[in-house]
């Protein structure tokens, strides 16, 4: 799906060839390897890889964060079938709320989709980065019980973040 959501000083697109040198740059870092299923290193053939991964998803957009430069500085993903969101700023780019401004635009366009349920976040409790993002644009913790993933290389223990007040949910 070949989406752009403008918005906020931030385009987001879909990844494109030109980004695979900022794919290294935003994902070869030990904290982005540390919470995203990404390859460590993430180096040219990773991004080449990653690349293809995007564009072959059905169900889920990957989305380059880019501004008027059209320079890729993080990414933010849309689960089409569940709702599910997240995001993600390389570390040169922090510190510009980046981070809030895509979820705020990737969330406003979900809720304009039909047949997607309603968005939410999932966190590890020790990420205070996300869970401020999160705060900022309205989403909540829900107070149920974690997820618990093991992706091979750690066990991942994700809470669940919706918008709005815990108690309506």
């Amino acid at each position: 799906m070949q989406i752009r959501l403008d918005g906020d000083g931030l385009v987001l697109r879909p990844w494109a060839e030109r980004d695979l040198p900022q794919l290294v740059v935003i994902f070869d870092h030990p904290e982005m390897a540390h919470r995203l299923p990404v390859a460590a290193p993430f180096d040219r053939a990773a991004a080449e890889a990653y690349l293809a991964r995007t564009r072959a998803s059905q169900e889920r957009l990957y989305l380059a964060v880019t501004g008027a430069d059209d320079l890729a500085r993080g990414e933010v993903t849309l689960n089409l079938v569940t709702g599910g969101i997240g995001y993600a700023v390389g570390p040169p780019y922090r510190g510009e709320r980046l981070a809030a401004r895509a979820l705020r635009l990737v969330t406003a366009y979900a809720d304009s989709l039909p047949g997607v349920p309603t968005t939410y976040l999932e966190i590890e409790a020790d990420n205070a980065a996300s869970m401020a993002t999160a705060r900022a644009v309205g989403y909540r913790p829900t107070g149920g019980e974690p997820v618990v993933v093991d992706e091979g290389r750690r066990r991942l223990v994700l809470h669940r973040w919706e918008r709005g007040d815990p108690g309506t949910h």
